[in-house]
């Protein structure tokens, strides 16, 4: 009688999806090479993303395609599947998923079933209800969000130049942020930059035309680089005329007006918002139990639970912190605990499957690094505070040396190198996202404007 292979299921294609798979890759190898174990990962898109490089794309230092890392060619021992669970049954060990193919046919899920489940979805965007923020307001956590961005900002700057209107101007030179961790300030850092740059080649768009608002309901920003360097980050911002509003909120935005708790209103056509991250939603679809967030309650060797043959780690996963002189603290849900977590997930699985003992994940802290824009940053890192260009290298040194692949490193860094040789890139290629509106508009169908 041939024996099944222990297949392993992991979902979801980001940090802790794609390094448990790398490192089960490595791991398992010879149980591979037999063929008798198998990883399965279902991940919405076939790439990784490095987000900690989605302000410097947004901004043109990096294209695109290098703040991705293609999962088919990083993971060549592991079947990859482009799709989306839906549930998971674990008393059944058995998840639902649909493909491109399934929604192109209007067919139902597949089911797949599995020996071990490493649950790593990651998170999506954390909403309120703020009235108009679904209509007008634009995230910021995919490259998808980051490209466009960049094209909305540059044509919003093109608006502005070609109209005579006054309120209309004025409302495409409006950038409103919503969020002061990393990702609002690092996107309005960085995008800011890159708007005053482009400004030297508009003949009636000036730098100090343009406003920029950055709205923080408590009472300080980027908490992780500590109390005095987010002083820092706020004085640098407001020496760059950018409007920081602390203990504020959005409360509408509504008819492209954004209106704040603190009664200020400004007409605008760009509302970012990065106000936070929640579980993804397929953990509500489990029957795996979950803590009052909605994360998957875990051990310190990252098992879920009170669940055997279940794993998780990352945003969607809380994970004591045995690090901590606090207790019942959990490790916060970043990049860096991440990319740590998935390499001892990676081991234990293994060890499991060996039948070895288990480890807990334990962690020194390195420090934090954010970037203000080119050549301005703030980092407090192994108990030192940095600010302006030493921090700015720091950043680009650290998140050099964590982005994956010998490929991509290579190629980032030679953007750098030509980035400081040469004048940045100010083009706004928005036409991309509507790639058949033209087409469309000549064959006589929908004009562009339906089209999109």
């Amino acid at each position: 009688m041939v024996k099944e292979p222990v297949r392993i299921l992991v979902v979801g294609g980001g940090y802790v999806g794609m390094y448990t798979a790398l490192r089960l890759q490595r791991k398992l190898k010879p149980e591979l090479k037999r063929g008798e174990a198998e990883i399965v990962v279902v991940t919405p898109e076939p790439y990784m993303t490095y987000q900690p490089f989605l302000p410097e794309a947004a901004a043109g230092s990096i294209s695109p395609r290098h703040v991705v890392v293609p999962l088919r060619r990083v993971l060549d021992k592991c079947r990859i599947v482009i799709g989306e669970v839906m549930a998971i049954d674990h008393a059944k060990r058995s998840a639902s998923f649909t493909t491109l193919a399934t929604q192109d046919e209007g067919a139902g899920p597949v089911d797949i079933t599995y020996d071990e489940l490493v649950l790593a979805p990651g998170s999506v965007s954390r909403t309120l209800p703020v009235p108009g923020l679904a209509d007008h307001g634009i995230g910021f956590k995919t490259v998808e969000e980051a490209i466009g961005l960049r094209n909305h900002v540059i044509e919003q700057m093109d608006i502005a130049s070609s109209t005579r209107d006054p309120a209309v101007r004025d409302a495409a030179l409006t950038f409103v942020f919503v969020g002061g961790g990393y990702a609002g300030v690092e996107a309005l850092g960085e995008l800011e930059d890159m708007a005053r740059y482009a400004a030297r080649y508009y003949h009636n768009v000036k730098a100090d035309d343009m406003k920029w608002i950055l709205v923080e309901a408590s009472g300080r920003i980027l908490p992780e680089v500590g109390e005095e360097m987010g002083k820092y980050t706020v004085r640098e911002l407001r020496r760059r005329n950018i409007d920081v509003r602390l203990e504020t909120r959005l409360d509408s935005c509504e008819d492209r007006v954004a209106v704040l708790s603190d009664g200020a209103r400004f007409p605008t056509r760009t509302v970012v918002w990065t106000a936070g991250v929640k579980p993804h939603p397929v953990l509500a679809a489990t029957d795996l139990p979950l803590n009052e967030r909605g994360r998957l309650n875990c051990t310190a060797q990252l098992t879920v639970d009170g669940a055997t043959h279940a794993w998780g780690a990352g945003d969607a996963a809380a994970v004591p912190d045995v690090t901590a002189d606090e207790p019942g603290k959990e490790c916060a849900p970043n990049a860096q605990h991440a990319v740590r977590q998935a390499r001892t997930l990676g081991d234990n699985i293994a060890a499991s499957l060996r039948g070895q003992p288990l480890t807990e994940y334990t962690h020194t802290y390195v420090g934090s690094v954010a970037s203000l824009g080119l050549h301005k940053g703030v980092a407090h890192v192994y108990g030192r505070k940095l600010k302006g260009y030493p921090a700015w290298f720091m950043h680009r040194v650290y998140h050099l040396s964590r982005v994956p692949t010998v490929n991509r490193k290579s190629r980032v860094l030679a953007e750098w190198i030509l980035s400081g040789l040469f004048k940045r890139e100010i083009v706004s290629l928005g036409s991309l996202e509507h790639p058949r509106a033209e087409f469309e508009l000549a064959a006589g169908g929908r004009s562009p404007k339906e089209s999109s």
